[in-house]
């Protein structure tokens, strides 16, 4: 790929099937076999890959030429690589975000969308989790997050961060990598009761990074609410929009904006789920969308 990067990818299903393609969140979360469970493999042929400096891919947890339209050129050389003409496009919280600038980018390409946990990279979204927003909901673990920051740094806490997450020092990265991960962690699933969970070493400095990186650089938009005001460019796309009640990530107004904008989004509430992919309410909407989609893909596009 250009800029030097080595992009992972895998295939699985039926090569025949209905194609669809597997944006991860983060930036820099990676693509994992779970992400598998939400299609019939008889029905499908599912496209994963990790994205840009994560998972398998490589560089490693570089942010050099790793910017939202090096993504968007790299989905689309993806498509052009395995012969395919038209998808469907899953994504989840980045993922989701990717799916309609990608699809905004690419109205032809994209057949149906089927987005979880929606995220419109806007300001306001990460004043909400950056901010001290979703602090006021968990003070005892915003606390811990921004204890590492001097207290005349803490107005800016996503600069703050950056500073310490490029500074250098591989522990000096890794251990504020580890608070940056651990406190998204922590609120991703209902029942998740605080415990924050960040991986390794390793992949906490990637997932920080890449998405520290993004969301310094304003998702790399050319303004404010990007995604909303670009609705009409997919306005006759069909798509389902899974979103738990109680996200304390991607709080559901961004969800219930989103389709409020777009005529053919159906927006599926989920009475008591969070954010994560794997919450029970969560993935039984995702499957439900994708069994439509393989009862009926006349319907779809295809």
């Amino acid at each position: 790929m250009p800029g030097g990067h080595s992009i992972y990818v895998e295939q699985c299903g039926n090569p025949t099937g209905i194609p669809v393609v597997v944006l991860h969140g983060g930036p820099g979360g990676g693509c994992s076999p779970a992400m598998r469970r939400y299609f019939d493999p008889q029905a499908f042929r599912v496209v994963l890959f990790d994205q840009r400096g994560c998972g398998r891919s490589r560089p490693f947890a570089s942010v050099n030429d790793n910017t939202t339209q090096d993504l968007i050129a790299d989905i689309e050389r993806i498509r052009e690589a395995l012969g395919i003409d038209r998808w469907v496009v899953f994504g989840g919280s980045w993922g989701a975000t990717l799916s309609l600038l990608y699809a905004q980018a690419h109205a032809n390409r994209a057949a149906y969308l089927v987005l979880r946990g929606v995220f419109l990279m806007t300001q306001a979204e990460l004043k909400w989790f950056y901010g001290g927003g979703a602090g006021k909901f968990f003070p005892d673990l915003w606390q811990r997050f921004i204890e590492l920051i001097p207290d005349d740094e803490r107005e800016d806490l996503i600069a703050a961060y950056q500073r310490r997450l490029f500074c250098g020092n591989l522990m000096e990265e890794t251990r504020h990598a580890q608070r940056w991960a651990g406190w998204e962690n922590a609120l991703a699933a209902m029942d998740s009761a605080g415990h924050v969970g960040v991986g390794n070493g390793s992949y906490a400095r990637a997932f920080a990074r890449l998405e520290n990186h993004y969301f310094a650089n304003a998702g790399f938009l050319r303004c404010d609410d990007q995604i909303i005001k670009d609705m009409p460019e997919i306005a006759h796309i069909p798509g389902t929009v899974v979103q738990g009640r109680y996200d304390m990530i991607c709080p559901p107004v961004a969800a219930h904006r989103l389709c409020e904008a777009w005529p053919r989004g159906e927006l599926r509430m989920v009475p008591m789920a969070g954010h994560a992919l794997s919450e029970p309410g969560i993935s039984a909407e995702l499957t439900r969308a994708t069994r439509a989609i393989a009862r009926t893909p006349e319907l779809h596009g295809f």
